[in-house]
């Protein structure tokens, strides 16, 4: 159970302050940047690695849980477990931005600024990249240690900082789902759905190639 609370704060925290920076950016007009924008998510994943890596591995993403499954290194029992409380602390991050930006139109969802299938490649590589460093500075599905959060956040904030302006950079499922569904805002969900499994996936056999060759 400590397992799934870690995972709901953890995504509690990722999506309350990585959409809520979308989201004050725009009531502050720009305020935040793009820039920090990116920062705030790649710092808040490295602050969360580091305090719950220890305990539940600080997935914080269905993607990433379905990819360690798939690389055999997490156990298909407990996926279902944290996909929910994944979604559940998005779900409440997201219903706490509605109480606090009532006017607010899109709470800070992910939606594409051009064609779905360039936000789609987008979010596939980005996602892939992310799931790469993940594989490689993690033992078993465990993410935890400074270098680690470092490694990830950072992956994080370089894929938010050139990828974002097209495709909003969600790499997470539960990320895009909260916000979509609070705000009623549905077009190009699957998008956001299918792209980042389908690339974190795609890192598995590219993270085998690098593994063995480093042995």
């Amino acid at each position: 159970m400590n397992k799934l609370v870690a995972e709901f704060i953890g995504t509690f925290a990722l999506v309350f302050a990585g959409a809520g920076a979308i989201i004050i950016n725009g009531v502050s007009d720009g305020a935040v940047t793009h820039v920090g924008i990116a920062l705030t998510f790649g710092l808040v994943v490295m602050v969360m690695v580091m305090a719950i890596g220890d305990v539940s591995g600080a997935h914080i993403n269905p993607a990433v849980t379905i990819a360690f499954w798939a690389s055999r290194r997490f156990p298909a029992k407990s996926v279902g477990p944290y996909v929910a409380a994944q979604v559940a602390g998005a779900f409440a991050a997201s219903i706490m931005h509605r109480l606090m930006f009532p006017e607010d139109r899109t709470l800070g969802a992910t939606t594409p600024n051009g064609s779905d299938i360039q936000s789609f490649v987008l979010e596939f590589f980005l996602t892939a990249i992310l799931m790469f460093v993940i594989l490689m500075v993690t033992t078993g599905s465990k993410e935890k240690g400074l270098m680690a959060g470092i490694a990830i956040g950072g992956a994080i904030g370089l894929d938010a900082m050139f990828g974002g302006p097209i495709s909003g950079a969600s790499m997470n499922p539960a990320r895009s789902l909260a916000p979509a569904v609070i705000s009623g805002r549905f077009g190009s969900l699957w998008l956001y759905l299918a792209a980042p499994v389908s690339g974190a996936l795609a890192a598995i056999p590219c993270w085998r190639l690098a593994h063995q060759s480093k042995k």
